[in-house]
């Protein structure tokens, strides 16, 4: 494997096996996914990785790719309490994360909690209500807690919010604010399927396959196992180093108004440690880090005016500060 590999040549330095937990859960949540949307592709690994780095994912792409689908059918495979929301223009906050409601028996205010309670929730269509309600989830999200009523409500050990939106032409969207897309740890783009794989589904329609896995395939102790192994993924000096000047090149870039926050810097790292563990490694490589930098980054970039006019993706910003800076030599260290 490569871990031995890079031991042998590492002097005196020694590294533990990877662990076993974060493969376990991604392989078998692959396995589950992928037999139920055989579509996705890539955007089952990066799902994958920000529950194992214990983020938020947002899901965008046209309509029917099957972006409430694939939320779903994780929720469906991990073992907890989950709870959609479809946002629409008139949905408050409250509907959200509950109210303080008046027991005439007591005669006291009890709080009705809201869906955001549960461990595992999908907000579908987040772009189609109102910035407001959209600003409901924000303190969930950062800080695993939620308050009305004058109280707050701390979450459990384990929250995951994803979050699905069309495409911001449509009418009736209102775009996310920066602020709030600094949160989702990944956005995963679901574009239409290839010709095959669509096949594929007009197959599986005609066999009647079923389009769920068994439920509750992994335990939440599991996936909590997981995320602490994850965050015990060893992050060299030199990769950590590599991390920060990928985001100081996108900051001082002339095409970049806003670049990655001091949070986009840690998630980054935090997802590097979780896909390095999904790969049978114990320590992250810098190839880690190039192959999550624009999931991660790219809904977190302002662009230049200027940068704009010249048809410059956040995307191609992005890349182009991978050809820039340096990738390091020994990783080890």
């Amino acid at each position: 494997m490569a871990w031995t590999r890079l031991i042998q040549t590492a002097g005196s330095l020694s590294l533990e096996p990877p662990p076993a937990e974060p493969l376990s859960v991604y392989r078998r949540l692959s396995e589950a996914i992928g037999d139920a949307v055989p579509t996705a592709g890539a955007a089952i690994d990066l799902l994958i990785l920000a529950l194992l780095a214990g983020g938020h994912a947002l899901i965008e792409g046209p309509p029917g790719v099957g972006k409430t689908a694939l939320a779903e059918i994780l929720a469906q495979a991990l073992d907890c309490d989950f709870a959609r929301i479809q946002m629409t223009p008139d949905l408050l906050p409250s509907d959200l994360v509950g109210t303080m409601v008046f027991n005439p028996a007591r005669r006291t205010y009890e709080p009705r909690l809201g869906p955001l309670h549960h461990p595992l929730v999908l907000v579908d269509e987040i772009n189609r209500a109102t910035p407001k309600t959209q600003s409901a989830v924000l303190e969930a999200m950062a800080e695993r807690q939620i308050t009305f009523g004058g109280r707050v409500f701390p979450l459990g050990a384990f929250f995951m919010l994803v979050a699905t939106q069309g495409l911001s032409e449509h009418m009736g969207t209102h775009p996310l604010e920066t602020s709030q897309l600094d949160r989702f740890d990944l956005r995963i783009r679901l574009p239409y399927p290839e010709k095959t794989a669509e096949v594929e589904l007009l197959d599986r329609l005609d066999r009647r396959v079923p389009v769920t896995p068994p439920g509750g395939i992994i335990a939440l102790d599991q996936v909590l196992a997981a995320q602490a192994a994850v965050r015990g993924i060893l992050v060299s000096q030199p990769v950590k180093r590599y991390i920060v000047d990928l985001a100081d090149e996108l900051r001082t870039s002339w095409a970049v108004r806003l670049g990655p926050s001091p949070r986009a810097v840690q998630r980054l790292y935090r997802l590097s440690q979780a896909r390095a563990a999904s790969r049978m490694r114990a320590f992250a490589l810098p190839d880690d880090v190039k192959s999550l930098a624009v999931p991660v980054w790219s809904h977190r970039l302002v662009l230049d005016p200027g940068a704009r006019l010249r048809k410059l993706s956040p995307q191609q910003a992005i890349e182009q500060a991978l050809d820039r800076v340096a990738v390091p030599g020994s990783v080890l260290r």
